[in-house]
């Protein structure tokens, strides 16, 4: 007989880190200082993906007074996708919210997301591009990452994942079987993996909520646009092989052999 799952907080955040050590200490505190505010239940786990920096060492420290953070650690730099989702599968959050670790999106945006999923949303996925057409909203990005976004999004459009402005947004909210659903199924390591979620939860017919967000570049990205622009395109070709195939219909086991559907055309690690 299954037991019945044990009652988490109110809260999961997901921080993926690889070599964030200039940048994640005062992101955390941050969010340490926000969510302390809010009064309801909540946990930060911070994935450390196999960095070669103090990443690890920092997050420890701020732990040891921040009770809530706690480090999970990947043995290798697997790739974006791969901290995301081991952290989210360790995650036991009525709403689970992965966020980048540079902080380009404040914590306070988190706000905007509970209402849309308030309202009814499965997913709440934060939108540079919705809050660019409006003056109530602040984003600050770089010229040509901002065009090679545009042209990006509507490949992408036309490889089948329509209605949606911002697929790449490091900021997505998530109901708790929504997210243990769609991450035990999704095996994508790189910066495509936010293109694989919200195609399968497309298909499976979950409501994504857009949400405009403020949103600021920070030095010391780790996204080459042009290049892994292609990689993430290439994933989104496979993505769309394996759901044909039907191979996300069963969960995800991190000890399967490579998918060779899923290689990319260059040996990258997703970072």
């Amino acid at each position: 007989m299954k037991q019945p799952r044990e009652a988490g907080p109110d809260l999961s955040l997901v921080i993926p880190a690889y070599n964030e050590a200039l940048r994640l200490p005062a992101f955390l505190e941050r969010v340490d200082r926000y969510l302390k505010m809010r009064h309801l239940p909540y946990e930060v786990i911070v994935v450390d993906d196999g960095s070669q920096d103090e990443t690890a060492a920092l997050v420890i420290a701020q732990a040891d007074r921040l009770s809530h953070i706690r480090l999970v650690r990947s043995p290798c730099n697997a790739g974006k996708g791969a901290a995301v989702r081991l952290g989210m599968l360790q995650a036991r959050g009525r709403l689970q919210l992965f966020a980048d670790a540079d902080g380009a999106t404040a914590i306070e945006e988190l706000a905007s997301l509970e209402l849309a999923i308030a309202r009814g949303a499965d997913i709440a996925i934060g939108s540079r591009t919705l809050a660019s057409r409006d003056s109530r909203y602040s984003v600050s990005a770089r010229r040509h990452r901002s065009i090679l976004g545009s042209i990006f999004n509507a490949v992408v459009q036309r490889l089948g994942l329509r209605g949606i402005h911002d697929t790449q947004c490091g900021f997505k909210l998530f109901r708790q079987p929504v997210a243990e659903d769609l991450f035990s199924v999704a095996h994508v390591n790189g910066y495509g993996f936010d293109l694989e979620l919200l195609y399968i939860a497309q298909r499976r017919g979950y409501r994504i909520a857009e949400v405009p967000i403020n949103w600021a570049d920070q030095p010391g990205s780790k996204v080459r646009p042009a290049r892994d622009g292609l990689t993430m395109l290439y994933d989104l070709l496979s993505v769309r092989r394996r759901n044909a195939l039907g191979l996300y219909g069963s969960r995800y086991r991190p000890c399967a052999a490579a998918d060779p559907l899923l290689q990319p055309m260059e040996s990258t690690s997703g970072r």
